[in-house]
């Protein structure tokens, strides 16, 4: 499938590293002009020079701002006033026991996972509907379904980001403009690197800790590993392009066969 998307313009929020560095290469290779968003300007502008390395010819323009506040998110408007694909990726997670996170701790999680995308859908969605085209995606996860024990704050927040990009959804709807969410399931980031030997013997060699994390807190994976960001990526770029127009109001799972349903 060809999917070219050089006259598009793209907004990858928290896209330095992980997950959202590799979509930000993903759409540059599909030809997409790309902004790059990171909270500091040197690590912005860094990532923004290793992708314009990785990927010739990419056109990336850095967007420095903290998303979890009114004031980045009129930074990032600022920056790149017009975008007709928002892909709302910034996000934190850890883990804490249950009744050990406080009310500071849920606001946080709340204001950087779900109220920054909302924002920012907020202002770019009516000029996506004005023009007649646009693409919204929420990169949502697994815990959205399956709430992890051990993270019922990360798991709120992406189970409402379900209901949000369905709610946007429906304002589009007819517009030519698709929202949707992508559940990722348990991915191979430096951030997931740190996570899991939380959770497991920080003294096992990483292919071992990998093997260990799987088996003993997320048995149910039907891949048995877990995913690469790249693989994360083909789905938004996909979500991203004419192909995919009658794909809407949808939560597309990239979980590795994790949650044990037929829907989501």
């Amino acid at each position: 499938m060809l999917i070219d998307l050089k006259d598009r313009t793209a907004l990858v929020t928290g896209s330095t590293q992980g997950i959202g560095a590799a979509i930000a290469a993903g759409l540059a290779r599909a030809g997409a002009r790309v902004g790059l968003n990171g909270r500091r300007e040197d690590s912005t502008a860094a990532a923004a020079a290793r992708l314009t390395s990785e990927v010739p010819g990419a056109r990336i323009i850095p967007v420095a701002a903290d998303l979890s506040t009114e004031e980045g998110a009129a930074a990032a408007v600022s920056a790149l006033p017009d975008v007709d694909i928002l892909v709302n990726n910034l996000g934190i997670f850890g883990s804490r026991p249950a009744l050990e996170i406080d009310d500071a701790e849920w606001r946080r999680y709340f204001e950087v996972n779900v109220l920054a995308g909302i924002r920012l859908t907020r202002a770019y969605l009516p000029g996506m509907m004005a023009r007649g085209f646009g693409r919204v995606q929420f990169i949502a996860s697994d815990s959205a379904v399956a709430i992890p024990a051990e993270m019922i704050h990360y798991g709120m927040t992406k189970t409402s980001l379900l209901a949000v990009s369905r709610g946007f959804a429906k304002e589009a709807a007819g517009t030519g403009v698709t929202v949707n969410s992508v559940l990722a399931g348990p991915t191979h980031t430096g951030g997931v690197e740190d996570f899991v030997y939380e959770l497991v013997d920080r003294d096992l060699p990483w292919e071992e800790a990998q093997r260990a994390f799987m088996r003993e807190h997320r048995p149910q994976s039907l891949l048995q590993r877990l995913i690469e960001p790249e693989e994360i990526a083909n789905m938004v770029v996909y979500l991203s392009s004419p192909q995919a127009s009658a794909t809407t109001g949808g939560a597309l799972r990239v979980d590795g066969g994790y949650v044990d349903s037929i829907l989501p």
